[in-house]
């Protein structure tokens, strides 16, 4: 498979940016401990965009592995999850606040510490959905790529420790255009007071066509018919 693109995403840090379908996106975690949010937008209309209620409800999950995909609010696969080496993704945890950045970490701020300062996912997020033409009212639910956040028989939600290895790797295949817009910021239920400090690896390649038998469009009848909506709509425009 060739090598579109390459980025590597130091902690702290943000990024954004429109890839087109049929690409595969390999996340690695370069040590151990990453948490990477991202969020998913239909790049051809910003108003479609990652879906997690109907996301989880469809695949009968509250995390995403292999096999799973990202559903849209039109019912259709904005991307899907091809290789896992970790097993676990946490939908739920959401994202890191300036409040409770400073709250856990100490206050810092770029006048103070420049490039040093420690950088909350809200305003990361808000800066690159400025980017494409949207704002905070477009804020959602993100994807904390490589953490592990599960609830107990109370209903208390815990993060799992050292869930995330040196090398961890997951990979995404766009199904659609897609603005990906991610922060590379701690997820907010990790208990540890240290600020996170995993650069990750991102690679854009070219997937290879999807197949009848595929492990996503086969995982649950679900997937299957929010494929069939996505083949659809690339069938009316030609594609």
């Amino acid at each position: 498979m060739a090598n579109v693109w390459h980025k590597t995403i130091s902690p702290g840090g943000k990024w954004s940016g429109v890839i087109g379908k049929g690409k595969l996106i390999r996340f690695t975690a370069l040590d151990a401990g990453a948490n990477v949010a991202i969020q998913l937008f239909h790049a051809r209309d910003l108003t479609e965009r990652y879906n997690m209620p109907d996301t989880l409800k469809a695949q009968y999950t509250a995390h995403l592995t292999r096999g799973h995909v990202l559903m849209s609010d039109n019912g259709r696969v904005l991307a899907s999850i091809v290789e896992d080496s970790v097993g676990w993704h946490d939908p739920l945890g959401g994202y890191t606040s300036r409040a409770a950045t400073d709250a856990k970490y100490g206050a810092t701020n770029y006048q103070q510490l420049r490039n040093e300062w420690l950088r909350s996912g809200q305003e990361n997020f808000a800066v690159e959905l400025v980017r494409s033409g949207l704002s905070m009212r477009d804020m959602m639910p993100v994807l904390n790529l490589f953490s592990k956040v599960y609830c107990d028989e109370e209903g208390d939600m815990h993060y799992g420790l050292d869930h995330c290895p040196a090398g961890a790797t997951v990979t995404l295949r766009t199904e659609m255009d897609t603005l990906l817009v991610l922060s590379n910021t701690p997820n907010p239920l990790d208990p540890r007071t240290v600020y996170p400090s995993v650069p990750v690896r991102i690679e854009v390649l070219q997937a290879e066509p999807v197949g009848e038998d595929d492990v996503c469009v086969n995982f649950r009848s679900e997937n299957r018919r929010a494929f069939e909506n996505t083949w659809e709509y690339h069938a009316l425009l030609g594609q």
